[in-house]
């Protein structure tokens, strides 16, 4: 008999001690972390963006699934090189001028004082030279309708710098790029509300 209630004692305090044992934890499995962002981790890695140069999972809107990509690459890298010029012209405008132009202080005043009509004149040469290089095909629907269009490629290397390099070296080169115009794209527009949020100049 007693030994019966011993047995009915340890059991009721087994059964009250495995209420606070802690719950058993599942590991998670290490495929899920595999398609996670690189760049975003707590982001589900982008489709769209895989195999291509630069691609470190990077697509917090989704873009690269309603767009094409290659039309998104080629807005990236022109964007990219505007960039890269407009971040040496803005620093440049501080300390030099063209002859017969005010030197300014604070750059976003350069449109303003040259005026419309030269600001308009760019704006016409870079349309006319975007429609030229391209055949006219200017839209996102035939902007690639030749499947063998590189984005970017303009075949315009007047250093020869990609003569001789192999496939690997190219896409290194390319990814330079491609780094070098993102960093000028927030540069650019950093310099640009600098000057506009404090009234001051650059440097």
């Amino acid at each position: 008999m007693k030994a019966v209630a011993a047995l009915i004692a340890s059991s009721a305090l087994m059964g009250s001690a495995s209420a606070f044992a802690p719950l058993p934890v599942s590991r998670v499995n290490t495929a899920l972390s595999a398609e996670m962002s690189y760049a975003v981790p707590f982001l589900l890695k982008p489709e769209g963006t895989k195999g291509w140069v630069g691609d470190v999972g990077f697509d917090p809107f989704s873009f690269s699934e309603f767009f094409d990509m290659k039309w998104l690459r080629e807005a990236e890298i022109k964007h990219g090189r505007a960039s890269m010029l407009a971040t040496l012209g803005f620093v440049s405008q501080q300390f030099l001028s063209l002859p017969g132009l005010p030197q300014l202080a604070d750059s976003n005043l350069g449109p303003t004082a040259v005026g419309a009509g030269p600001m308009l004149q760019i704006v016409l040469w870079i349309g006319v030279l975007e429609f030229w290089t391209n055949k006219g095909n200017v839209t996102m629907e035939t902007m690639f309708l030749d499947a063998d269009r590189v984005p970017g490629d303009f075949g315009f290397d007047p250093m020869g710098l990609s003569v001789g390099k192999t496939q690997e070296e190219k896409e290194e080169m390319e990814l330079r790029e491609i780094k070098n115009g993102r960093l000028a794209m927030l540069a650019i527009g950093g310099m640009i509300h600098h000057n506009w949020i404090t009234g001051d100049a650059l440097f």
